[in-house]
């Protein structure tokens, strides 16, 4: 379907690959690996045709179509979502069209005997079978199974996709890429806006109804369950191991081994040879001999090694003060935003040392409960953090906290403290800060590099309660090793938000599950929750009132209709005008919440459209935008408790009603 054939590209003197030759086959699902700047996303672009390679070739068949999902897009804002992946099927509906033209003409001409005509039903013929064959009748279905796969609900079709954040709008550009059906998938990081239903969705999507699949993830979990080749783009040139990723690490092991035996053989023959030149260098009996070294000597190719692998790197927080038994209690801790319910009677407890999981599809409550226990946000109910407690906190927005002025290594040698100091570039290393990246400064580095250093910063500061917001996002695989080995051996409890399962797998003994409202706790590892949720004991939950639940009244949002009198005496019509001026009050209350719930939802989403400009490194340092971060902030924070207020005074009005 496609081959490369000697490509070579170059950026700057050392090439980042050169000579390499492969061949995309039918039904090849391919991980293409490397480290962070060894061309991985650079290779997908060439092979989707968005650059062209220094030198080499790439043949792609003219019958041949390619899908291609970079890290970053530019998204449009002015369709609703259902629109928006309709997009996907532009070819079948042109091609609609240009059936009815046909079936048209031939409705209209009346020469059935004429060779134009038979060469019109002919036409027409072969353009309706290649409709029937894209499943055109299938449209709208397979369009709401491909979005609903993903995580969308079906109210969410409709809804204007400017009401999505950036992570959301992205599923929207995966699932358009699936329904296009395209012979070779180029994937550059899938699952980095997916939760866990959804990722385990587009992995038996992949393994179904993927012709050629070609994808770059730091998702080990994702990587194994859905390729079985491996493309390693190392010291310049991409080798082809022919197994799924797990085969190739203990391949790739065996292979540096080989490597690093060869570069000492090498080196001990250079060594030879140089010795052999200087010592006869001067002696005229031996000159020919000399020069037939300096010659074998210069024809020498150098062997290269990759660099030591820094995963093997053991980190361990500074000690902390012991917290009490109990960190977090919540006990029916309930959190709304208008009339919508986020969670309910949330009752849970974490004890001292556990390692608990959050797990659950976007926008169901996860981050929104960390808030809470950070006391960033109100909330109903009682949620008491134990003695003691230092928290270490990693949320994106973490990395804005940073001292821009300061280098990379600066920032951690503040913190850094004891023997730890002299193991600060091995730190930055296996969190790819190696060489001369630790020497930048902050203000220069992307948003997933400044991510990386906050978590770096947080690793070295002495805490016992560790609460990580999608710590992954924007580590390699050797970093995720460092960190989940760090996690592993801290004493204190900690708190994950996260959607890849191979780092959770081992780190955590129990799951709390987000969804529909409420908030369920499952012991044991994140498998052991997945295999519950197949068999569908998770729809069992914990038992509570219906009228607490997510579909519970929420008695504001309907007025209580008046009893009607028996008896039509003047008593009645009295309390029949009194029944209607408490309507009146009633209506104006809700009229004001509802004002107050679209000011506090576009403060939200101008907060989003902040965050994302801040993550820039250009826009960092931009104190227009920090100024207005702050101010939208703090009136949030006022509007949030006007709103309590309006709405406590409608309940009020509605009980009375």
């Amino acid at each position: 379907m496609i081959s490369v054939e000697s490509l070579r590209v170059e950026f700057g003197v050392k090439p980042l690959f050169a000579g390499a030759s492969f061949v995309v086959n039918d039904r090849d699902r391919i991980a293409l690996v490397g480290k962070n700047g060894a061309g991985k996303s650079t290779l997908l672009k060439i092979l989707c045709g968005q650059q062209k390679p220094t030198e080499g070739v790439v043949s792609i068949p003219s019958d041949t179509t390619i899908g291609y999902l970079p890290q970053v897009m530019v998204l449009q804002d002015d369709t609703t979502v259902r629109q928006e992946a309709q997009k996907a099927f532009s070819n079948v509906t042109e091609l609609k069209a240009k059936v009815d033209a046909l079936n048209q003409q031939l409705a209209e001409r009346t020469d059935y005997e004429s060779e134009s005509y038979l060469a019109l039903v002919e036409k027409f013929t072969l353009e309706h079978e290649r409709y029937m064959m894209l499943g055109a009748d299938n449209c709208e279905a397979e369009l709401e199974r491909t979005l609903m796969g993903l995580g969308f609900e079906r109210s969410d079709l409709e809804r204007p996709t400017s009401e999505f954040s950036g992570g959301w709008r992205m599923r929207i550009e995966l699932a358009k890429i699936l329904l296009q059906k395209p012979d070779v998938l180029l994937l550059d990081e899938p699952t980095n806006h997916l939760d866990i239903e959804s990722i385990q969705w587009l992995e038996q999507w992949l393994a179904q109804s993927a012709k050629a699949v070609v994808l770059v993830s730091h998702d080990r979990a994702f990587i194994n369950n859905v390729t079985n080749r491996t493309l390693e783009i190392s010291c310049g040139q991409i080798v082809d191991y022919k197994v799924k990723y797990d085969e190739y690490v203990v391949l790739r092991k065996e292979r540096r081994e080989q490597q690093l035996r060869a570069y000492e053989n090498q080196q001990k023959e250079i060594q030879e040879m140089r010795q052999f030149i200087e010592r006869f260098r001067y002696q005229a009996t031996k000159a020919v001999q000399v020069q037939q070294k300096v010659k074998q000597l210069e024809k020498i190719v150098p062997i290269e090694v990759d660099e030591v692998d820094n995963s093997a790197l053991r980190l361990k927080f500074p000690p902390c003060l012991r917290s009490g038994d109990y960190p977090i209690i919540c006990e029916d801790v309930r959190k709304d935003y208008g009339a919508h319910t986020v969670f309910s009677n949330v009752n849970l407890t974490i004890k001292r040392g556990e390692k608990v999981a959050f797990v659950g599809k976007n926008g169901e409550g996860k981050s929104t409960l960390v808030k809470c226990i950070m006391g960033e946000i109100p909330f109903d109910g009682h949620l008491k953090v134990g003695h003691n407690i230092q928290i270490g906190y990693f949320a994106q927005n973490q990395a804005q906290l940073l001292d821009e002025e300061l280098t990379v290594f600066q920032t951690i040698d503040n913190v850094a403290k004891g023997e730890i100091r002299l193991r600060i570039n091995d730190i930055l290393g296996a969190f790819m800060f190696g060489g001369e990246a630790s020497d930048k400064k902050v203000k220069v580095l992307s948003g997933g590099e400044r991510s990386r250093l906050a978590m770096i910063r947080l690793l070295l500061e002495p805490v016992n309660l560790l609460i990580l917001d999608e710590p992954t996002n924007h580590l390699d695989m050797a970093s995720k090793d460092v960190l989940k080995e760090a996690i592993k051996a801290f004493d204190g409890t900690a708190i994950v938000v996260s959607h890849d399962r191979e780092f959770l797998d081992g780190l955590v003994t129990k799951v709390y599950e987000f969804g529909g409202g409420k908030v369920r706790e499952h012991l044991g590892g994140v498998y052991d929750w997945i295999e519950s949720h197949k068999r569908g004991e998770a729809n069992g939950g914990n038992g509570s009132n219906g009228s607490n639940g997510v579909n519970g009244s929420n008695g504001p949002t309907k007025p209580i209709k008046p009893t009607k009198p028996t008896n039509p005496t003047n008593t009645a019509k009295n309390d029949y005008a009194a029944h209607k001026e408490q309507q009146k009050l009633l209506r104006k209350a809700e009229k004001a919440v509802e004002q107050s719930e679209r000011k506090i939802s576009d403060m939200e989403r101008r907060l989003k459209e902040l965050d994302d400009l801040l993550m820039v490194p250009e826009n960092a340092s931009n104190m227009e935008f920090v100024t207005e971060y702050t101010t939208t902030k703090k009136a949030l924070d006022e509007e949030v408790e006007r709103w309590e207020q309006l709405s406590e005074e409608l309940e009020t009005l509605a009980a009375g009603s």
